[in-house]
Parts: C-alpha cells; sequence; structure tokens
C-alpha cells in the first residue's frame, strides 16, 4: 500500500501525468472538433509540455511548488480559457495551504477542493453546464468521502476520484452547453462529451496509473 508520496515522488508523477495528456492529443482533438474549437488538445500538450520543462529546471521544496508551477506554466503557455481555468486549477489548489511535503489523501482532497472552488469562482460553471466541473466536482466528492472515512490507501482513493471523474465526463453527454462555441450548437451538442472533461479524467487516470505503476515496483 502506498500511503502518501513525497515531493519528488509527486514531481515525477506529474511528469507521467504530462506524457499521458501529451499523447491523448488526438483525443482530445477529436472531441473539442465536434463541439468547439478543435483547439483543447494542442492547448493541453503546450500546457503540460512548458509545465514539465519548467519543473526539470526547478527546485521543487514543496507539494506546493510543484501545482504552482504547473499551472503557473499552463496559464503563460496556453492562453484562453483553457490555459487560464486549467492553470487556476492547479495554481489555486494550493493556495492558502501550508507547505506540503507529503501528499496523501487529505492533502489530496484539501488541495482538488481548493481547486474546484477556484475554477467555479473564475468559470462561474455549476455541474450539469458541460464543462471540466461535470468531472472535477464528482471526483473531489469522492477524495473528501475517502479522506473522513480516513482511507490511507492512494490507489484506492485515485480509483474512486477516477471513476467518478468518468462518469462525470459521460453525463456531458447528455447536456446541454452553457458555456463557448458548443452553447450556440444548442441540442446539437448532444451526444458529445465535454473536452475540458475529458482532459481532468485523464489527468486523475494517469495519477492512478502512476501510483499503481508505483506500487508494483516497489
Amino acid at each position: 500500500m502506498i500511503s502518501s508520496l513525497n515531493t519528488e515522488e509527486t514531481k515525477t508523477m506529474f511528469g507521467y501525468v504530462a506524457k499521458q495528456v501529451i499523447d491523448n492529443k488526438p483525443l482530445l482533438t477529436e472531441i473539442d472538433s465536434a463541439i468547439g474549437d478543435g483547439d483543447h488538445g494542442i492547448g493541453m500538450a503546450v500546457g503540460f509540455s512548458a509545465a514539465m520543462e519548467k519543473l526539470q529546471g526547478s527546485d521543487t521544496h514543496s507539494i506546493n511548488d510543484i501545482f504552482k508551477i504547473i499551472g503557473s506554466s499552463m496559464i503563460k503557455s496556453m492562453g484562453g480559457a483553457s490555459g487560464v481555468i486549467f492553470g487556476t486549477m492547479f495554481m489555486s489548489g494550493v493556495k492558502g495551504l501550508p507547505a506540503m511535503e507529503e501528499l496523501n489523501t487529505e492533502a489530496m482532497a484539501a488541495v482538488f477542493a481548493g481547486s474546484l472552488a477556484a475554477v467555479k469562482e473564475r468559470g462561474n460553471a455549476s455541474v450539469g453546464d458541460k464543462t471540466m466541473i461535470d468531472a472535477l466536482e464528482p471526483a473531489v466528492v469522492a477524495l473528501r468521502q475517502c479522506a473522513e472515512e480516513q482511507c490511507k490507501d492512494l490507489l484506492v482513493v485515485l480509483k474512486r476520484a477516477e471513476e467518478s471523474a468518468l462518469a462525470g465526463v459521460d453525463s456531458t453527454k447528455r447536456q446541454l452547453a452553457k458555456f463557448g462555441r458548443a452553447r450556440s450548437l444548442g441540442e446539437r451538442a448532444l451526444g458529445h462529451q465535454d473536452p475540458g472533461a475529458t482532459s481532468v479524467w485523464l489527468i486523475i487516470k494517469a495519477m492512478r496509473e502512476w501510483v499503481e505503476q508505483h506500487r508494483q515496483s516497489k
């Protein structure tokens, strides 16, 4: 069982996350092309590429540093709404939290709860609006429940968050969009999943995969 990740492990994990998001650029592009501008996959790949380049050249003394570097790199490199929103997700998740040298269930729940609050405030979106919130909020609920249940196994925790996020992604296929280009499509957006929600799921999925592989290697 892995109950926590230290700063170096967390940094390595997000290197894996970045690679998975970049590798899924064609999928995200295809999804966004159906209801958006078709540039979401490119933007996410650019953002995570910039974040990993910055991370590799920076000293990270805490978990907080990692999230701040990823977030600021995404905002600077991506541009547009996605850069701001995903950058906010990472940067604001650790805002106001004490410096953390371990990422455990409680820390993960606190970070992503902060992310959710900040993204909702910035974007004014809620569950049901066909945005990344539809994946992020269910994942945060799962993380909070795990923390309340004092579940220490990060693999179990991330599996629950991943499953909740995926269910959220699926729900966006049945929603009308209230933001972006998809809003103008009306009912034509039905049957298509939201690219932002898909990216949130991919991030959590990749975190789970890395922890699973890391546990097997120990």
